[in-house]
């Protein structure tokens, strides 16, 4: 495999046990994760003694490094002022976490946007207060990663780009996620091309539109193959994180604002494991394609 990608995932999708999780990343072979759900807790919810007492040492044990913080950070909509308070407290002790954990990365969001509102009235308190989670990361040198999710303001190309813009700070960039395009109508190709010089960090997760799905990634009309050939020829180096939602898995409940069932592929054979190792083994397949190709 390509020595400039390193393969991560959210492995709360394998079990809301965090020794399973461990133990079947490490049977894969990985060793990263992306820390969002521990026995059966947000990452929001840990103080950071917590995280060194009980935590830290199950990755060191295990082997395994963070790559991202799978924070709720922005997550919450964007006229509630006394969430938003709560939520810089919260992005203190996730920095924190994450320099205990020797993790540069949080992933964030870009606000719920009140149901049948129009998304580009709330622009300017959108990058308020995004300019303030950046200012608090700057202060722990630690990046915060805009996922471009579904229900939130940042969640087509346009908005994307126009908040990454306008926050402008080395502390605040770009993560891509396919699947989460194809979920708002957006063409992902159009979409890297918008913000291909704003992404560090990838998602791995596709999706179709005819059912509004999570499928296998590279089944879907995420073009997963293509832009990570683009991705790869620029000279990307960095972070691959499953996100297979080939599943349900107890996380889910705090990721979606609709019925988490009508977003996953109706597949009654996997389970959190099976699942997430049919999305690891086809990352692979594809990046061996592209290996292939190359030369």
């Amino acid at each position: 495999m390509n020595p400039n990608l390193m393969i991560s995932g959210f492995s709360d999708e394998i079990s809301s046990d965090f020794d399973i999780q461990l133990d079947t990343v490490s049977q894969l072979g990985m060793k990263f994760i992306s820390l969002r759900g521990i026995d059966g807790k947000n990452i929001g919810d840990f103080t950071v003694e917590e995280i060194k007492e009980t935590v830290l040492p199950k990755l060191q044990n295990a082997g395994i490094g963070v790559s991202s913080i799978g924070s709720p950070i922005g997550k919450v909509f964007i006229n509630d002022e006394a969430g938003f308070v709560k939520q810089k407290r919260m992005l203190e002790v996730l920095c924190q976490i994450s320099r205990l954990l020797d993790c540069r990365y949080i992933r964030i969001f870009s606000f719920y946007i009140p149901k049948d509102e129009d998304p580009d009235q709330f622009g300017e308190d959108v990058i308020r207060k995004l300019t303030e989670f950046a200012a608090i990361a700057e202060k722990y040198d630690v990046i915060l990663l805009h996922e471009n999710e579904k229900d939130i303001y940042g969640d087509v190309g346009r908005r994307c780009t126009g908040i990454l813009r306008k926050v402008a700070s080395p502390y605040f960039k770009a993560i891509f996620d396919f699947a989460n395009f194809v979920q708002c109508g957006e063409n992902t190709q159009d979409c890297y091309n918008l913000l291909k010089d704003e992404v560090i960090y990838i998602h791995i997760k596709d999706a179709i539109t005819t059912s509004n799905q999570n499928v296998l990634c590279g089944t879907g009309e995420g073009r997963i193959p293509e832009i990570l050939s683009q991705l790869i020829e620029s000279g990307y180096k960095g972070f691959l994180t499953l996100e297979p939602h080939l599943v349900q898995f107890d996380s889910l409940k705090d990721l979606e604002l609709e019925d988490a069932a009508m977003v996953i592929e109706n597949n009654k054979g996997l389970d959190g494991k099976s699942g997430y190792k049919l999305q690891y083994e086809a990352l692979l397949k594809i990046l061996e394609k592209i290996d292939n190709e190359e030369r």
